[in-house]
């Protein structure tokens, strides 16, 4: 691993636009598949309860994103990491590793939905409003972590022992 990492915020803030465009393209077809077969198959949208939402959120988009970036981080890297010129080292390349890493790096966002949908059917009660701000804290300690640190390494990278590197 490089201890002075020459990435520079340009290309990490480039690479994560793109990565979040990505997602939001799932997203965007997620909704058209979903609310195709919740109109067309059962007729309306069904009324789910907090652990029912909690539910489909992890599994129709927390999981997939984190499954998917961590096969793209293991393999040739995320589409972002492509087109900014970056590549994801490994102190010991194995699936595990990156999988570890995309957990971490995708763990905001799911504290983020367990905050909004608790907040939703609590009327923002005092535990998500913490889950909330936990995942606003924990994102930009990540971002931050990534940009000034002289090895640009965040949590995830230090956990599983990998580094953004210019290719």
């Amino acid at each position: 691993m490089l201890t002075e990492n020459n990435l520079t915020w340009k290309m990490r803030l480039r690479e994560l636009f793109i990565d979040y465009i990505c997602i939001l393209i799932y997203l965007i077809i997620l909704f058209g598949i979903t609310m195709g077969i919740y109109l067309v198959v059962l007729k309306g949208i069904p009324e789910f309860n907090e652990l029912q939402s909690q539910l489909v959120a992890l599994l129709t988009s927390v999981i997939p994103i984190v499954l998917i970036f961590s096969f793209w981080d293991y393999s040739k890297g995320s589409i972002g990491k492509r087109k900014a010129g970056l590549e994801l080292y490994y102190a010991n390349k194995t699936f595990g590793a990156s999988l570890v890493r995309n957990i971490i790096k995708f763990l905001p966002w799911q504290l983020g939905h367990i905050g909004t949908i608790r907040g939703i059917y609590t009327n923002f009660d005092t535990v998500a409003i913490i889950f909330t701000i936990c995942s606003m804290v924990l994102a930009i300690v990540l971002l931050v972590m990534g940009l000034v640190r002289r090895d640009k390494r965040h949590l995830g990278d230090l956990i599983a022992g990998t580094q953004t590197q210019v290719r």
